[in-house]
């Protein structure tokens, strides 16, 4: 199945006896924050994908609530920041309540570091806005550039062969693919049928709750704030407001008692929040998700097999504290989008997909150590999370297989770092599908490229004299105080200058 004659994904066939399957260059399965970002960001590099969800709908809580800056970033660069910065707002100021009654207000700090926005980094702080919200935004994008999910669609089974894979579904029908993702969460089957283990450990033995609820405008909650009850003996109550939608709010209950077994039913929500704080059980008005874990750390023996590749949950599995596991998971998309394109539209070998487990699994691996030793050491704790460690900014892929030289103030698998330029921003001229070559102070050479887009720029001190080729995903592929090297690096990745 050649890619070319894949003009757009064939609509899946009715059930029944014969039905020809549907075909696409890539199915993405799991139509989590993952799968979206992915899906968008393959429809605008113009490479047919196919987004199926097994459930009925996209998953209504707020397991996950905050985006990092780096996020941020590539939502600039999909052109959906401002969007989401409206529909979100930065994170509240804990509020430890206490007293007999819990019903006293004590004393008041940031969770979250807060800084001002620099040119380099216009995007600096986390975001609050529940995961819900976030998909909803997500997939209103998806349908504006074209795409879609189809719900109510299980796969059950993956084959592959030498020129793709086929899927089939839990009604029998079959969707044949260039390439598969499973985006479909830290239970993946698809992981399960391929035999890759998830391996890791428990952060904490101790299950906890979270919970969506709304609430009465009587109850002794306010939007002001993240608040705190840390004086039950049975375990600490955290509720943070959400953002969207006047009084919801998301219950974050801890469980002293390893043996405990959560009641997540909405009775169980009720009683629960009544018990720990000084909100009665018919303040509650509604309770609209609930679900119980046990923190636990793991991460994916492998990122690929064969034209299988693993993202997001399903790759690796992170404690809440440090709101890494969704930030994780759409960075996961955005490193992997591009290099599909690549390698479908524009002749790069399969074996640049081999890069996506080299760049993301030691993040991965990396972000897994911070979650864990913050959910040990603080996860209700004065400054238990930093922007610095958090952020995601300062995540790159130096000495990688896709980063070559350096120049100036960076060097090849850098971040990106924005600022001004005449008439706009260096955002302005990276955000899309293609590759940028910057030129700070130097000539750039001759690139006939259309997958290339140069620029020459006056000296700026976040990147020096030098110049710089970011890719598609906003770090810096290759760098140098000349050309000497571009053609063959751009070569590699299916990108050449036209003869």
């Amino acid at each position: 199945m050649e890619l070319n004659n894949v003009k757009e994904s064939a609509p899946l066939p009715a059930p029944g006896p014969g039905s020809a399957p549907a075909t696409t260059g890539v199915l993405i399965v799991g139509a989590g924050p993952t799968g979206l970002v992915l899906a968008i960001d393959l429809a605008r590099h113009g490479v047919p994908a196919l987004l199926v969800e097994k459930a009925g709908r996209l998953f209504p809580g707020s397991r996950g609530k905050g985006l990092q800056p780096r996020t941020l970033e590539l939502l600039d660069d999909l052109g959906l920041v401002e969007t989401v910065l409206r529909a979100g707002r930065d994170y509240p100021r804990m509020l430890d309540w206490v007293g007999p009654d819990g019903t006293e207000r004590g004393r008041e700090w940031d969770m979250i570091e807060r800084c001002e926005p620099t040119e380099s980094e216009p995007h600096p702080n986390g975001l609050l806005i529940g995961q819900a919200r976030f998909q909803d935004l997500l997939y209103a994008h998806l349908r504006s550039v074209g795409g879609d999910v189809v719900f109510d669609t299980e796969v059950t089974a993956v084959a592959q062969d030498t020129d793709g894979v086929t899927a089939t579904l839990a009604d029998g029908r079959t969707v044949r693919s260039r390439y598969l993702v499973a985006a479909d969460g830290g239970r993946s089957g698809i992981r399960r049928e391929l035999g890759i283990a998830l391996r890791g450990e428990s952060v904490d033995p101790k299950p906890m709750l979270v919970a969506d609820v709304t609430v009465t405008p009587d109850a002794v909650l306010d939007d002001l704030n993240w608040h705190l009850w840390n004086g039950s003996p049975d375990g600490a109550v955290i509720i943070c407001p959400l953002p969207g939608e006047p009084r919801l709010f998301q219950v974050i209950a801890q469980y002293a008692d390893e043996n405990a077994v959560p009641d997540t039913s909405g009775a169980g929500v009720h009683k629960l929040v009544a018990a720990r704080t000084p909100i009665a059980e018919e303040q509650i008005a509604e309770v609209r998700w609930s679900s119980d874990f046990r923190p636990r750390a793991a991460l994916a023996d492998r990122y690929r097999e064969g034209r299988v590749l693993l993202a997001g949950d399903a790759a690796h599995i992170h404690s809440p504290a440090g709101g890494q596991g969704l930030n994780t998971g759409v960075q996961d998309a955005y490193n992997l989008g591009w290099k599909l394109a690549q390698v479908l539209r524009h002749g790069a070998p399969d074996t640049l997909l081999d890069t996506y487990e080299a760049e993301r699994r030691p993040i991965a691996a990396g972000v897994l150590g911070l979650s864990t030793r913050l959910h040990r050491t603080a996860l209700v704790g004065e400054n238990s999370r930093r922007r610095s460690e958090t952020g995601q900014l300062g995540l790159g892929h130096r000495g990688g297989p896709l980063s070559s030289g350096r120049a100036g103030a960076l060097e090849a698998g850098d971040r990106a770092p924005d600022g001004p330029v005449p008439g706009g921003r260096i955002f302005d001229l990276l955000r899309g599908p293609h590759f940028t070559l910057l030129a700070f102070g130097t000539p750039a050479p001759a690139l006939a490229s259309d997958l290339v887009r140069v620029h020459e720029l006056g000296p700026y001190e976040a990147y020096g004299r030098g110049l710089f080729l970011i890719r598609p995903d906003g770090h810096v592929g290759w760098a140098g105080e000349d050309g000497t090297g571009l053609d063959d690096y751009l070569a590699a990745l299916g990108a050449a200058p036209r003869p």
